[in-house]
């Protein structure tokens, strides 16, 4: 049909590195109409939230370089890939690097360009995935 985009179809899973920091995030899309007198009228547009995780992460030099060949053969934001939520795998903290396991696992994307700051031995990468539906 003219007009119709196709689902993500991803062939990749997130190598898997430890987080200093994680943060996971549902929302809601909505419509909203503010009034003039402080009113608002809302109306919900999905029955499912879409999630967001926000991922910091300190890397030696190796696995930083593995994650950033990962982004690269992504083309940053454009393709999608597997992502497993730690707290949601069973057992937690596991990860399938075949994707084969659907536990835990969201398809995503990038979310905004690569982030990193150097230190002495290690390097800081701030990263942002969104869910695809």
């Amino acid at each position: 049909m003219p007009g119709s985009v196709q689902n993500a179809a991803p062939a990749s899973v997130l190598p898997q590195s430890l987080s200093r920091a994680f943060a996971h995030e549902r929302a809601y899309p909505m419509i909203e109409n503010e009034y003039k007198n402080g009113e608002s009228q809302r109306s919900v547009l999905a029955t499912n939230s879409r999630k967001r995780w926000r991922l910091a992460k300190r890397l030696p030099a190796t696995l930083l370089q593995t994650l950033r060949d990962f982004y690269d053969a992504r083309h940053g934001a454009t393709e999608a890939f597997y992502f497993y939520d730690p707290y949601e795998t069973s057992p937690r903290f596991s990860s399938d690097p075949t994707g084969v396991v659907t536990v835990g696992r969201y398809t995503v994307r990038f979310n905004g360009a690569w982030q990193q700051s150097a230190t002495p031995g290690r390097s800081d990468l701030q990263i942002e995935l969104v869910e695809l539906a």
